[in-house]
């Protein structure tokens, strides 16, 4: 029979997931993760990935809003991509020009200039 809480928890699992975390249960719970209660009790954990997986993650969240991945967008859809991720903190993740270029087949170059027509 389903519960109180088995609602709560598919209600706030794409939430979690959307963010970059996965839902664990109590028992497995670890030190570092983030504990959901409902009506005072613990009814999960919220266990989010290190930063370095939070590019892929960002990416992925990109990719799906704009329905392909980042290599395959035109030229207008790439910047757009590149002012959702700028929008969403990618930029403060070491590596990340580097990395954002070589996913979009583009040079940094091509980065720093989609970022410096966003900013201004």
């Amino acid at each position: 029979m389903k519960t109180a809480v088995d609602d709560l928890i598919a209600a706030i699992e794409p939430v979690i997931v959307a963010a970059g975390a996965d839902l664990v249960a109590p028992e497995d719970a670890r030190p570092l993760d983030i504990p959901i209660e409902w009506e005072g009790d613990v009814v999960a954990y919220a266990r989010f990935g290190s930063l370095a997986v939070a590019l892929e993650h960002l990416v992925a969240r990109i990719e799906q809003e704009l329905g392909a991945p980042l290599r395959e967008l035109d030229r207008t859809r790439k910047q757009m991509a590149i002012r959702l991720l700028d929008e969403r903190g990618a930029f403060l993740l070491r590596r990340s020009i580097e990395d954002l270029a070589e996913m979009m087949d583009v040079s940094r170059i091509t980065i720093y200039n989609y970022l410096n027509a966003i900013r201004s």
